[in-house]
């Protein structure tokens, strides 16, 4: 048993609060329990009880033991003094404080119910794809629905923290931060590094210098990545280097270690020369991508931004100097979709709640929820256990839910979890 199964019956109130008396026979009113706290300090802050007629305001700590206050030096830490009550499954040990009054301590394990603490225990012991796996189907598909509603704007929230960042890191240029997000989201997992840092030493306006020649603005972005430094046989990429070297000599550019690139693993649609290659092709027809995006107003205009094909040469290569069978197609609408998912519409949720525009914020997530679920092994282990995502706002909830909850068991702080402890 863990602590947080304490949090959750506290918060809940989760246990038998009838006649409530502290284990010195005080009688305890519990007026409200208090907020969570999340970080350093006593488990719940600024709550509110009556002990022995005694109206108190103040912190609750909790511990399996209560001899865990001392093991853990709470009674030497100037961040306890203010603890009205302890929490404890099991008070092992009668705790005074440092005046020499005894600290009122509540112990829960004769409060709890027996089905519930076997609930619990079962999903503490669980260690199917999820801890819930066999208990899942018999929640309320209302319960799910409205937890992934509210994991859908925790996941905005999260990747919108990353968006500030990049947008405070351009002082606020937000054209800039855009062109960042996207040259990361165009490298996906393997290869995001590269490309951030490749935009990071590539700044937007110099590229929008060279806009109208997309073999300037190539040579560039490969020039720049350090793929341009090979004894090359076609013409192409020879032709690239001598453009590179001017412009490198020109604006004093440093180019990537290309040793930094990945292919290892990837299909050739997937290799970063072809998604450099792309990605040259995007910036070709606008310098003002996140300007293009403000002025759409359905997913499917925002869509067609997207949809452009690269240059001749890599209609018959994937990489250089090696010729395909394969002819390489415009840029796929999967790849447009895990755009609009994962720069688009944080982006934009990030912009409208920055600018007070709430009508963007709605409209972020309407883009998820135009959009067609994604297609990976988390979205089909909901599946196999009977929750199909409709969207890729659903996909996007269920990602979040998998990854930082029940991969980390946090199964109290979840609401299905919390259905299936009723």
């Amino acid at each position: 048993m863990r602590e947080d199964f304490l949090h959750f019956l506290w918060r809940w109130r989760r246990f038998d609060a009838q006649d409530l008396r502290t284990a010195d026979g005080q009688p305890l009113d519990i007026l409200h329990p208090g907020e969570l706290n999340r970080d350093a300090g006593p488990d719940f802050f600024n709550a509110r009880l009556r002990i022995g007629g005694t109206l108190w305001a103040g912190n609750v700590e909790m511990h399996l033991l209560a001899s865990d206050w001392l093991a853990h030096r709470h009674d030497s830490d100037p961040a306890y003094d203010n603890v009205v009550l302890h929490v404890v499954l099991e008070e092992d040990q009668r705790l005074l404080r440092s005046n020499g009054e005894y600290l009122p301590c509540l112990a829960l394990r004769p409060r709890i119910p027996p089905g519930l603490l076997d609930k619990y225990l079962r999903l503490e012991r669980e260690r199917a794809w999820i801890p819930c796996a066999q208990s899942f189907s018999g929640v309320p598909e209302i319960v799910r629905n409205n937890w992934l509603d509210r994991l859908l704007v925790e996941r905005l929230e999260q990747k919108t923290a990353a968006v500030s960042d990049l947008v405070e890191s351009c002082d606020k240029h937000w054209e800039e931060g855009f062109y960042r997000m996207l040259a990361r989201c165009f490298g996906l997992k393997t290869n995001a590094g590269p490309f951030e840092a490749l935009a990071r030493i590539l700044p937007l306006p110099l590229l929008a210098r060279h806009q109208n020649q997309l073999f300037q603005m190539e040579a560039l972005l490969f020039g720049q990545a350090g793929m341009l430094q090979e004894a090359f046989s076609d013409d192409y990429p020879r032709a690239l280097a001598k453009e590179y070297h001017y412009l490198q000599h020109k604006y004093q550019l440093q180019p990537l270690s290309p040793g930094q690139w990945k292919f290892f693993r990837l299909r050739p649609a997937g290799f970063p020369t072809v998604r450099l290659a792309q990605f040259a092709a995007l910036l070709h027809r606008s310098c003002h991508l996140w300007s293009d995006v403000l002025e759409t107003r359905h997913t499917t205009e925002t869509e067609q931004i997207f949809q452009v094909e690269s240059s001749g040469y890599w209609h018959s290569h994937f990489r250089f100097d090696k010729t395909s069978a394969s002819r390489m197609k415009p840029l796929s609408r999967e790849f447009v979709h895990l755009l609009l998912i994962n720069a688009v519409a944080p982006f934009m949720f990030h912009y409208g709640r920055e600018k007070g525009i709430s009508g963007l914020q709605d409209r972020a997530l309407q883009v998820l929820e135009d959009l067609p679920a994604e297609s990976n092994t988390v979205v089909d282990g909901w599946e196999n256990l009977g929750q199909c995502a409709r969207h890729a706002a659903q996909s996007q909830a269920l990602l979040l839910l998998k990854t930082q909850y029940c991969d980390q068991r946090r199964c109290l702080e979840c609401a299905i979890g919390a259905s299936i402890l009723r």
